[in-house]
C-alpha cells in the first residue's frame, strides 16, 4: 500500500527515515548502486519529496503504527 511522506528523522545509525501518513517509518537510504535515492542527501531534496508516496510493506502486513 502506498502512503505519503509526511516528515523525516534520523535513526540511531544516522540514516534517514521517512515518516509516512499511515504512521509507519521507512528507511530512505542512498547507497548506490543498489539503492539510488540522491534526494535524501539534501534538505531541499527531502522537502521536495514530502507528499510523495512510498510503498509501505508494514501496511500490507497490517503492522501496528511505529513510535519514536
Amino acid at each position: 500500500m502506498k502512503n505519503a511522506i509526511t516528515g523525516y528523522h534520523k535513526d540511531e545509525h544516522n540514516d534517514w527515515v521517512a515518516e509516512l501518513a499511515c504512521g509507519h517509518f521507512q528507511h530512505v537510504r542512498h547507497k548506490p548502486p543498489f539503492i539510488n535515492r540522491p534526494w535524501v542527501e539534501s534538505e531541499q531534496g527531502r522537502n521536495q519529496m514530502l507528499g510523495e508516496k512510498l510503498n509501505c510493506v508494514k501496511c500490507d502486513e497490517d503492522a501496528p503504527r511505529d513510535s519514536g
